[in-house]
């Protein structure tokens, strides 16, 4: 998944949002553009205001990109601990039969 174009994949059991909210994704945010002010030098610094964009953008990225490999991790121990679980009660049963 490229985190500059896609949005993070919807997981099960994931925080319920209504059908109308979308996050903002890390491209949304770089390419927002503000309309200039009309009365000259007045307003903000479109250069800083970009700026500033393009590191929260960056960010952003940064942390879909850290929970989907905590998401990925989670999903490995889960499976894991379920394999050993199902190793431990094969083993219950088989010390159970040969009594």
């Amino acid at each position: 998944m490229s985190a500059r174009n896609e949005r993070p994949a919807q997981e099960v059991g994931a925080t319920y949002r209504s059908s109308t909210y979308t996050s903002l994704l890390p491209w949304q945010v770089r390419e927002r553009r503000f309309a200039p002010t009309r009365l000259g030098r007045r307003g903000l610094n479109p250069d800083d205001v970009y700026a500033f964009l393009d590191r929260v953008a960056g960010d952003m990225a940064a942390v879909y990109a850290a929970l989907a490999e905590s998401r990925r991790e989670t999903a490995r121990i889960k499976a894991g601990l379920r394999r050993w679980q199902t190793d431990q009660a094969r083993a219950r049963n088989e010390r159970g039969q040969a009594r």
